[in-house]
């Protein structure tokens, strides 16, 4: 994974598309596609559905998104420590 646009707020994103098959258009298929992308604007996803689009046969049905940090401030656990003793 690229670091520097993690540095930059990109976040892990993975996308469940689901398409009509060309073929058989009453039928529904799935495709996961997963990269670096910026939340909430999603610009690679965009771009990668604009060339879904355009270029492949199955017309697409519903895109659901989700995305994570993969760098993310270190997290404080407060706690008591116990006698060693």
């Amino acid at each position: 994974m690229n670091l520097t646009l993690q540095l930059r707020d990109y976040r892990l994103t993975t996308a469940e598309i689901l398409y009509h098959m060309p073929d058989h258009p009453g039928l529904l298929q799935s495709y996961i596609w997963q990269e670096l992308d910026l939340a909430p604007q999603y610009p690679v996803l965009r771009k990668f559905l604009a060339f879904w689009t355009r270029n492949l046969d199955g017309k697409l049905h519903s895109v659901r998104v989700g995305s994570s940090r993969l760098i993310t401030p270190a997290q404080w656990n407060h706690g008591t420590l116990h006698s060693l003793n």
